[in-house]
């Protein structure tokens, strides 16, 4: 098995807007280094070489990020041991707190691409019944610790 995650994301500005700059200038090159990672398997792609003009379709102001991992300890360390971290730890400037869980994992067979149904429909089983085995957020990985030190959501 492996792990797929889906992010969503709501902008505080039009992606073009000058102060959004921050980070479309890093998202190709936070791609390419996920892309390059260990334990990298696919992520979702749109028109471009990002994904930020597809939608979830009951939220169509948020931009998604969805990608698949061999595993939540390859996943783990893109997230915390990249450029990815400082990217992350600068959301706050270009994305509105969602008040609601934005993040879930769950396991996909080998060789499974998940699509933007599929990844909605888990981030609302967790959202209504919390970590499980068929989706989970960070917490449903004792074995990784990283998260915990970053107050990751």
């Amino acid at each position: 098995m492996h792990l797929a995650q889906l992010n969503i994301a709501h902008p505080r500005f039009p992606l073009d807007d000058p102060r959004m700059a921050g980070f479309m200038d890093n998202l190709d090159r936070v791609n390419a280094v996920a892309e390059r990672s260990p334990g990298f398997v696919w992520r979702l792609v749109g028109d471009g070489e990002d994904a930020t003009d597809l939608r979830l379709s009951d939220d169509p102001d948020a931009i998604v990020n969805m990608s698949v991992w061999e595993t939540a300890a390859h996943l783990e360390h893109f997230v915390w041991n990249t450029v990815h971290k400082r990217i992350y730890h600068r959301k706050g400037e270009w994305f509105a707190a969602s008040g609601k869980p934005y993040f879930v994992m769950w396991p996909v067979a080998a060789g499974h691409r998940p699509d933007l149904a599929e990844a909605a429909a888990r981030l609302d089983h967790y959202t209504r019944h919390g970590s499980s085995d068929h989706a989970f957020g960070w917490e449903g990985l004792p074995h990784l610790k990283r998260w915990m030190e970053e107050r990751c959501a």
